[in-house]
């Protein structure tokens, strides 16, 4: 009578689990992203807020309107972007300073162009869109360009990818081809014995 190796079976039984496992944790990030991204359409057509200085990270008021003065030009960098054509290009985008506090208080989107080479910009009035930014938790996508730049696309929560249900798809085939590769290996091994 052929035993099943104990170890080896364990080892891909534990495995399964877990890609089972992080493929259910995947769906129930799907619907956490959904409720998210509901809440970020909701706020498109909302009034206009106040600039947050200081932005609390779990109640970012993302795609709502606002305005802000940039009083001081820090610095500014150039990323990839798109214009309001949807062509691609550079987003200029200025870390400025609001008030009397040290530091960037804000960043500030405030053009497009074809080339890298960032623009001169002094600061001022802005009004815009508040979008996500990875560094600062959000910034200022200014609804008029500085002379010489193009609009930027305007931000939406469709730009936000919820590809959870696909991660959890592809956790899934993993856990199924783990489990036939195993049994396609018993397999041999029993007709080997």
């Amino acid at each position: 009578m052929n035993r099943l190796p104990v170890i080896p079976t364990l080892l891909v039984a534990l495995a399964v689990a877990t890609m089972i496992g992080l493929g259910i944790w995947q769906l129930q990030r799907k619907e956490q992203k959904d409720a998210l991204l509901s809440r970020y359409e909701s706020a498109v057509g909302l009034p206009a807020v106040v600039w947050p200085t200081v932005p609390d990270p779990a109640a970012l008021p993302l795609f709502r309107r606002s305005s802000l003065l940039c009083a001081r030009v820090l610095k500014i960098e150039t990323v990839s972007g798109s214009n309001s054509a949807g062509k691609a290009g550079f987003a200029h985008i200025a870390s400025c300073r609001t008030g009397e506090v040290e530091g960037p208080d804000a960043k500030v989107a405030f053009g497009w162009s074809e080339r890298p080479q960032s623009p001169r910009w002094s600061g001022g009035p802005v009004e815009g869109i508040i979008a996500p930014d990875g560094t600062q938790d959000i910034k200022l996508v200014s609804k008029d360009a500085v002379e010489g730049l193009e609009i930027l696309a305007e931000p939406s929560p469709r730009q936000i990818p919820n590809n959870h249900l696909l991660y959890a798809i592809q956790w899934f085939i993993f856990a199924a081809a783990a489990t036939i590769i195993y049994l396609l290996a018993l397999r041999k091994r029993i007709k080997a014995s």
